[in-house]
């Protein structure tokens, strides 16, 4: 396991510098975009499994009042006054939802399997990347 978790900081430390990386980090980002989504659904998996139930996000609209757009005015014109509109704001919640945790313990083994899988198949890819992008 040690093995995985260096090849998973590897990942972290790529994504996080994938916009400004060099050409090898961005090759390495591009070809384990998926290893990082496994593990990012494994770490929500479990985090699930040790509260006992999950978050949802929700969206709801408030209605806010706020200044209305104002029209164009002619030249010569007087403006015209602002007034007050009602809008609606979508705003982000979350709420607690239950689980089946036999069937999220389930889905945390199919993840651990899949994540095996994928770095199994990212390590060439990998020291491709390394070759073709040698850092100096």
């Amino acid at each position: 396991m040690p093995r995985l978790s260096t090849l998973t900081a590897l990942l972290t430390t790529a994504a996080l510098l994938a916009a400004c990386g060099t050409p090898q980090e961005q090759c390495i980002n591009r070809n384990t975009r998926d290893l990082r989504t496994v593990s990012k659904l494994i770490d929500e998996t479990r985090t699930n499994l040790q509260r006992g139930y999950a978050i949802e996000e929700y969206t709801v609209l408030l209605p806010v009042w706020d200044y209305c757009p104002t029209e164009p005015v002619a030249d010569g014109e007087a403006p015209k006054p602002r007034r007050l509109c009602l809008e609606d704001r979508a705003e982000t919640r979350t709420r607690p939802v239950a689980i089946d945790l036999a069937a999220e313990s389930a889905k945390l083994e199919g993840l651990l399997a899949k994540r095996d899988q994928l770095a199994a198949e990212a390590e060439p890819v990998i020291a491709q990347c390394r070759a073709q992008y040698p850092e100096t």
